[in-house]
């Protein structure tokens, strides 16, 4: 074959960022292999909405994001690069494979099918009419919606049991819905669902239909010993919920018709090998008996093994010269900062030797150095405009500018008194403007806390420049856009969902001066939450009309934008 560039070929390209594929890329990268890791979303996969893992071995309790989180920094310490894009082909014939991504092709020896699985819907009447208005999928996101209500958590496997224990933080009942005649899971939980007093199990029963007017007001159930039916309806002016815990759907449709599968989930032998050489399968998109982190994790070092064995080969049968350095710890695959994130919130003062910053602060010592190495890159100057008015919250939201604004010089704050704007109902809000206080068509009404931190900060060095790269194809469509149209966002700060359809939005109206993006923190305006009768994030209101729920990227949402 004709002499290759390696300094043009991936060893291996890893096509999914949880715990499966961020496992291969330690083992890869460790063995001194050049690694890419593509993820279209999230890094951290599926895990990342869960609040607390108690059942990894050696690691007493924490959250599925800290985890994952440390995964990918161990990672990077070993050289492993990442990717934030959209896989849209794959070539896995050949020996030099091919994967072509938003952000260009790339080439490469192995390849690691790590893209997991998503929440399976069950189809009953009504479910997708009222996704968002009463039926959710993510507890974690979703669960403070249902404050003070019933919930009936469909399913019988791990996460129905581990989420509906969640749940009883907000619900004053859950009862959990088992179409069989018992869990499917490890007793631990079970035992731990039984014993708690504000859980009730109800086996051989499932859902037929949920309804209303608008918003969910009955549900009707079926008991499948019996064959008889009975509906359930919350007294005059309560609501109820319905949380759906049933199983994942394989996210196989890349490659399925390229390797063998088998009901859509990737065949796999003992060495995670699929049935093409140099491609290997990892996590939850392979066929096996137990989906949790832990097998996640396992198949991704199996497959990363096997994959060093087979590219150990091709070295030696190509004579090509060993890899003297890996990837850099802080660039992504084209030696750009990513933005994914340009500083580390859960580094606490106390690794960095620090001191704790100010009681009371948003921003500690160490996040104060990371972002100042940002906001020095800057190339324009942004000014806060602050419409306030005597609320705590409106406090809160000028003690927060003022944090920010003495790390940059490029970074200035104003107010404007309740009074002074229209938008008097919107209050708080944050607007980013240009230095001269031009409105630059993106704002945060409360605080960008929690998971909307790191958005905001985005959404400044997206207006400053030089902002994070998008290709020229999304740049064209979003200016073509040629009508005004007004975008609401709300949110839930503790929402691992929320983050990537806030960035678009953001970014979409600084992009076009026609488009108005505003993201409300659900907690401060519940006049909009009831109007749009929303029960789950991220929810999205174009128009003050149409009204969309879930995750969506740059070119989804373009696609909905189009379409006005």
């Amino acid at each position: 074959m004709k002499q290759l560039n390696m300094e043009q070929v991936y060893d291996s390209i890893i096509i999914g960022g949880g715990p499966a594929g961020l496992s291969a890329a330690i083992y890869l990268a460790r063995a001194k292999y050049r690694v890419l890791v593509v993820e279209k979303e999230k890094l951290g996969g599926q895990i990342t909405i869960t609040s607390e893992v108690v059942n990894y071995p050696g690691i007493l309790r924490t959250s599925g994001e800290e985890l994952t989180d440390s995964m990918k920094k161990q990672a990077q310490s070993f050289g492993a690069e990442f990717l934030l894009a959209e896989v849209k082909e794959l070539g896995l014939t050949e020996d030099v494979k091919e994967v072509v991504t938003s952000k260009g092709s790339f080439q490469t020896l192995g390849v690691v099918l790590a893209t997991g699985a998503s929440p399976r819907q069950i189809g009953f009447k009504g479910e997708m009419e009222f996704r968002g208005r009463g039926v959710a999928y993510c507890a974690t996101c979703d669960g403070e919606f249902f404050t003070g209500m019933e919930l009936f958590v469909l399913g019988g496997g791990y996460a129905a049991a581990e989420e509906a224990v969640f749940l009883t933080k907000y619900a004053k009942k859950v009862t959990i819905m088992v179409r069989k005649e018992a869990f499917s899971c490890a007793g631990s939980i079970v035992d731990e669902v039984l014993a708690h007093p504000d859980i009730e199990v109800k086996f051989h029963t499932e859902i037929v239909e949920a309804g209303g007017d608008g918003k969910l007001q009955y549900a009707v159930f079926k008991d499948n010993l019996s064959g008889s039916t009975w509906e359930y309806r919350p007294l005059k002016g309560e609501g109820f919920g319905i949380f759906v815990f049933a199983g994942y759907e394989p996210a196989s449709g890349l490659f399925r018709e390229l390797v063998e599968t088998r009901q859509g989930y990737l065949v796999t032998d003992m060495n995670q090998k699929t049935s093409l050489d140099g491609v290997y399968g990892a996590g939850d998109v392979c066929v096996k008996n137990l989906r949790q982190v832990v097998t996640a994790v396992s198949d991704g070092a199996v497959a990363a093994t096997s994959l060093e064995k087979y590219l150990s080969a091709l070295y030696e049968a190509w004579k090509l010269p060993k890899r003297l350095e890996t990837g850099k710890a802080s660039t992504d695959a084209g030696g750009k900062e990513t933005g994914q994130k340009a500083w580390d919130t859960k580094e606490t003062d106390e690794k960095n030797g620090a001191a704790d910053a100010e009681e009371g602060s948003f921003i500690t010592s160490s996040m104060s150095g990371q972002l100042k190495s940002l906001f020095e890159k800057f190339q324009n100057s942004l000014n806060l405009e602050l419409l306030v008015d005597d609320t705590p919250v409106s406090k809160e939201v000028q003690q927060f500018a003022l944090e920010i604004t003495r790390l940059s010089e490029k970074i200035q704050w104003s107010v404007k008194q309740i009074g002074d704007e229209e938008e008097e109902g919107d209050l708080p809000a944050i607007r980013i403007c240009d230095a001269q206080n031009h409105y630059l068509g993106t704002a945060f009404h409360g605080v960008p806390g929690g998971h909307e931190f790191n958005s905001f900060i985005i959404a400044l060095y997206n207006a400053a420049g030089p902002g994070q790269q998008i290709s020229e194809d999304i740049r064209n469509r979003i200016v073509q856009i040629n009508q005004k149209i007004k975008i609401q966002v709300v949110v839930s700060l503790s929402c691992t969902m929320c983050p990537d359809l806030v960035m678009a939005v953001q970014r979409i109206a600084l992009e076009n001066t026609l488009i108005q993006a505003d993201i409300y923190d659900m907690a401060h305006f519940p006049a909009l939450r009831e109007r749009y009768q929303i029960m789950s994030v991220p929810c999205m209101i174009i128009n003050e009309k149409e009204v969309y729920f879930g995750k969506k990227n740059l070119e989804e949402l373009l696609d909905i934008l189009e379409k006005l």
